[in-house]
């Protein structure tokens, strides 16, 4: 039952409790999604009034990502939280996350919170009461140590040599207490205590109200940092680039009793069927993120997000991923999110493309994405081909850019959270008042009604292939062995699982290809079931030479 009394039920949805296996996920950075009020910046009812653009009848994704939609003083742009209980005014009210649950709901999409629980904003009355005193009900909520010693000036001495994501120590010292406090972010973002009973029954208490609200699955921010070894020792030193990078981080990151919080976690969410949660993995490795994933519990690995446009590279990656994860654990497909350039920028330009290129390398990498094994979690906008915009400093709303030490080179991220263009006009149908981040240059073509009208746009391309990962079974379980091609710059892989066989192509230059494939296992021929061109090749015995256009995606289902 919602908070507005009416009874919240997923009314056939396209999956069953495995959903979170079978399905899509996209992800919605509330302040730049849709403004319905009008004072430029997005918010819940803007989400509501564009459900049906990701709904059954447009782009068919099975689950909405909401990025932190808290109370915050907007330190970290929202992943500083003052109450994780509460909706932050800026979006809506209450009763608008309620009627958004609604009305997802009814169009059998899910909804995940974003949660963030490794730190709290300074802001947040646990730490308003923790830095006041070492007694009281909240004093050991936070990591506080003593200091190491005294400087020659009579300074207190930082309590180990922890550093900061962001540059410079990673404590920061409060006279009240005659202690420091750990932020392995920016100093207004205290790290939590979760080996204090209190947090983790805190923590959990909030999430069951979410969960009592209808809430079908969580996103948890820097989930493996929860919790630190207890005697805080040094971290051993190394040779890097950055403050950070001279650091072999063993002791504030990864500890081994990591995986049994995250197993209390589970019992609570598993209460009901059909609740899944993905941890973002802070600073590991593919192999890191396949050893902390387990049923119900994804976890991002960023093999994909850093490689550049070219086959042998994708290859090697998918490599790695299917080698790390093997045949028992579930990964993710990320090229794009909050943190990250937008693919369509960063693709593109590691060979210099632009223009219909672009494009065309836009619609190829939604073709991998959409077909690898693994859930996708597709970003705002992504469906359009958004590229980064470039913002003048005076005009980001990325603070840590503006903050880190010299030492630590920053993207400003306000470059890929950009408002989502919906039509031509004043505002593109984002906002009738100014936006609070400018948009991109191409915001008057590149906008969803304009490419709803273009059957060669990206977006028709991402509704093409969601369609048919959707119809496909072998496309959302099936296992995934790559295929030898004749020509490297081709990607081929197979997928083979509850349904028919299929085999994926994507053409990673700007020359045509000729190739051959492998006919199916079973025998019989190859049908062309969807691509990156709105016209893919006819049918196609195996072994039959046939060519592929610069930069086209195919994928062929086998026919008996």
């Amino acid at each position: 039952m919602s908070r507005s009394g009416v009874a919240s039920v997923v009314r056939s949805p396209r999956f069953g409790d495995d959903w979170w296996r079978r399905g899509v996920v996209y992800q919605v950075y509330p302040r730049s999604f849709a403004d319905a009020d009008g004072d430029g910046v997005g918010d819940l009812q803007g989400v509501i009034d564009h459900l049906d653009h990701l709904g059954p009848d447009g782009l068919g994704i099975d689950a909405i990502w909401l990025s932190p939609i808290y109370p915050s003083p907007g330190r970290d742009v929202g992943y500083d939280v003052s109450d994780h209980r509460a909706v932050d005014p800026v979006f809506g009210s209450e009763g608008d996350f309620d009627r958004l649950v609604e009305a997802a709901h009814e169009r059998g999409i899910r909804i995940v919170l974003d949660l963030v629980m490794n730190h709290t904003s300074d802001r947040h009355r646990w730490f308003t009461a923790s830095r006041q005193a070492r007694t009281g009900p909240y004093a050991d909520w936070y990591v506080w140590r003593d200091p190491r010693g005294s400087g020659p000036d009579g300074t207190p001495l930082p309590p180990n040599n922890w550093v900061s994501w962001f540059g410079g120590s990673a404590w920061r010292y409060e006279p009240a207490r005659g202690q420091f406090f750990l932020h392995t972010f920016l100093e207004e973002q205290p790290d939590l205590n979760w080996r204090a009973p209190g947090v983790e029954a805190a923590q959990f208490e909030m999430v069951q109200g979410w969960l009592d609200r209808g809430v079908d699955g969580f996103r948890l921010d820097v989930f493996n940092i929860f919790l630190k070894h207890p005697d805080t020792p040094d971290n051993p030193t190394r040779d890097g680039a950055s403050a950070w990078d001279r650091q072999l981080h063993r002791y504030d990151i990864d500890h081994p009793d990591q995986p049994a919080l995250i197993r209390r976690f589970r019992d609570l969410v598993d209460r009901a069927p059909g609740r899944m949660s993905v941890g973002e993995l802070f600073v590991g490795t593919t192999e890191g993120a396949a050893a902390l994933t387990t049923d119900r519990h994804l976890v991002f690995d960023w093999e994909l997000i850093s490689q550049d446009w070219r086959a042998d590279a994708f290859r090697g990656a998918i490599q790695r991923r299917e080698r790390a994860f093997g045949n028992d654990r579930w990964p993710t497909i990320v090229l794009s999110n909050h943190d990250q350039p937008r693919h369509a920028s960063r693709l593109a330009a590691t060979i210099a493309a632009t223009g219909d290129e672009r494009d065309a390398i836009a619609r190829a990498a939604a073709l991998v994405e959409l077909t690898m094994r693994g859930t996708p979690f597709l970003y705002y906008g992504e469906e359009l081909g958004m590229s980064d915009v470039a913002i003048p400093p005076e005009e980001s709303i990325d603070p840590p850019a503006a903050r880190i030490s010299e030492d630590f080179g920053w993207w400003d991220r306000s470059q890929a959270r950009t408002p989502m263009p919906w039509s031509h006009g004043r505002g593109a149908g984002f906002t009738t008042g100014r936006p609070w981040l400018r948009l991109g240059p191409d915001a008057p073509t590149r906008n969803v009604a304009a490419q709803l009208g273009d059957p060669d746009s990206v977006l028709a391309c991402y509704r093409r292939v969601l369609a048919a990962r959707g119809a496909q079974p072998s496309l959302q379980d099936g296992e995934l062995a790559l295929v030898t091609i004749d020509d490297p710059t081709v990607l081929a892989y197979r997928r083979r699982g509850s349904g028919p066989e299929i085999l994926v192509a994507v053409a990673f230059d700007r020359r045509e290809a000729e190739i051959r494939v492998p006919a199916p296992t079973d025998g019989g021929r190859w049908r062309s079931l969807v691509g990156t061109h709105r016209d893919p090749p006819a049918a196609i015995v195996g072994h039959e030479p046939w060519v592929l256009r610069p930069f086209e995606g195919v994928v062929l289902v086998a026919d008996r």
